[in-house]
């Protein structure tokens, strides 16, 4: 079974940048309606002119919201289905952060929970009942390479990855024989603003060899949301890599983990102090 794609109605969250962006402009010649939402109005703009201007029949709606506002949030989904019969679901938006979890900050790591997994969840929850009464409807997630797997410095992050994958998991089973598709990805290293945003306390990026463009991994996703695959993993590096995790008993991946860990709090101890005392010398 395949998604409704062309000619539907598509609402695509995190639009604004990276991946969510990319998917809205591949899907943007084959859809009939597209509604970007992200939090920033001006790059949304931006992207809905160029798409209009691209695709002369498109009609493109341009929805800033917080999906952390739990009122704009139901707002948001109130407007849109007072409008629209929303054939595609892309959960794009997400938030990262990087470091132990007992330094990191609290109100970051709670927005990042309450926009990657309860948003999320409640996005779905409203799109998906009209789309099973309607017996159309697809649901594109995207996960994580760390939905699947686990690694030290991204503890909060990384479950809410697992909740993604899960969940995904779960729901495509239950809406099997509804007419409904759910696809989930779960991509490798993409270059997108992920460390930029997320912070980076041990200064490490993936290398560029094995990193993916937002482009491909979107092209990757959509060919499999298309093909109505249950899973989908972006990239050679990206799935061997991944492949290679999840078979690993875990208690190997332990062990391997381990200095990894005690090296990332000792970075990040050492962060914390320059960045105390400089801010010192600073008079701050």
């Amino acid at each position: 079974m395949r998604p409704p794609i062309d000619g539907g109605v598509a609402l695509v969250t995190g639009a604004s940048s990276g991946i969510g962006e990319q998917i809205a402009r591949q899907l943007a010649p084959r859809v009939r309606v597209i509604i970007l939402v992200a939090r920033r109005r001006e790059r949304l703009e931006n992207l809905a002119d160029e798409l209009r201007r691209q695709w002369k029949n498109l009609i493109v709606e341009v929805q800033p919201c917080d999906l952390t506002d739990r009122a704009a949030l139901t707002a948001l989904v109130d407007n849109v289905l007072q409008r629209y019969d929303v054939d595609i679901l892309v959960n794009s938006a997400a938030l990262g952060d990087v470091g132990m979890f007992d330094l990191a900050s609290w109100s970051k790591t709670d927005r990042m929970i309450e926009l990657n997994m309860r948003s999320l969840a409640y996005l779905t929850h409203r799109f998906a009942a009209p789309m099973v009464a309607r017996k159309r409807g697809g649901i594109l997630m995207m996960s994580s390479g760390f939905g699947l797997t686990f690694m030290p410095g991204f503890a909060a992050y990384v479950g809410t990855k697992h909740f993604v994958s899960g969940f995904s998991e779960c729901l495509r089973l239950e809406l099997r024989h509804t007419g409904v598709v759910v696809t989930h990805v779960c991509p490798g290293p993409v270059a997108t603003e992920f460390y930029e945003r997320a912070g980076n306390p041990f200064g490490l990026k993936p290398q560029k060899y094995i990193e993916m463009s937002a482009q491909r991994c979107a092209r990757s996703a959509l060919a499999g949301f298309h093909r109505g695959k249950a899973l989908v993993l972006t990239g050679i590096a990206g799935r061997i890599s991944i492949s290679l995790a999840r078979i690993t008993p875990r208690c190997i991946l332990r062990l391997l983990y381990s200095p990894l860990a005690a090296w990332g709090r000792q970075r990040q101890y050492r962060g914390n102090a320059a960045h105390v005392s400089d801010a010192n010398q600073r008079g701050y």
